[in-house]
């Protein structure tokens, strides 16, 4: 006995039902799979292309925001120094000062001519905090809001205008791929 009706084509023959009997069948499965959570299809998140000298700012996803050209920032000294000084900084220019492990840190802008934004992120790239618009020749702390690695500068507001924010990751070559959020390309 077959299965008999228009949607199994009672007119067909017993292997053609039984072929869209299956297919109805696992359709079926997959709605109901998907509607209740039992089939998660797998998204799998681009390698990012990095550099030294690259600071690759995404979403969460992978989706790319914005690039900037860097200085790094990684002794002592460096850190120390800054962007102490200096009367202005390219739009796509910025400083990554990377800490030896995760900390709670503290910026001022003392002797520094520029407005800043800091972007600070933790040990796998993930933004903990942002500070914006920072103003020249300050003395007041700004506190990272948390234990980071790494502190990005780039100029007053443009975070901002670039849309950066929760849920912005920062992919470098300083970040070892096992531990970071979006990892580098080989």
């Amino acid at each position: 006995m077959g299965f008999r009706g228009a949607a199994f084509g009672g007119g067909a023959s017993a292997g053609l039902r039984l072929r869209r009997a299956a297919l109805v069948l696992g359709l079926l499965g997959v709605v109901a799979g998907g509607v209740c959570g039992q089939i998660s299809p797998a998204r799998a998140v681009p390698a990012v292309a990095c550099a030294p000298d690259l600071a690759v700012l995404s979403r969460a996803d992978g989706t790319p925001l914005a690039r900037f050209s860097i200085e790094v920032a990684q002794t002592e000294a460096d850190r120390a120094r800054g962007l102490m000084e200096r009367s202005s900084m390219p739009a796509g220019a910025g400083m990554l000062f990377i800490y030896p492990t995760p900390r709670t840190v503290q910026f001022w802008m003392h002797d520094t001519l520029i407005p800043l934004d800091m972007l600070f992120f933790d040990a796998a790239g993930r933004l903990v905090s942002l500070h914006s618009d920072a103003r020249p020749m300050d003395d007041t702390a700004i506190p990272s809001g948390g234990a980071v690695r790494f502190v990005l500068e780039i100029n007053g507001n443009l975070a901002k205008r670039m849309g950066l924010g929760t849920g912005t990751v920062l992919s470098h070559p300083a970040i070892p791929n096992a531990q970071a959020a979006l990892p580098c390309a080989d």
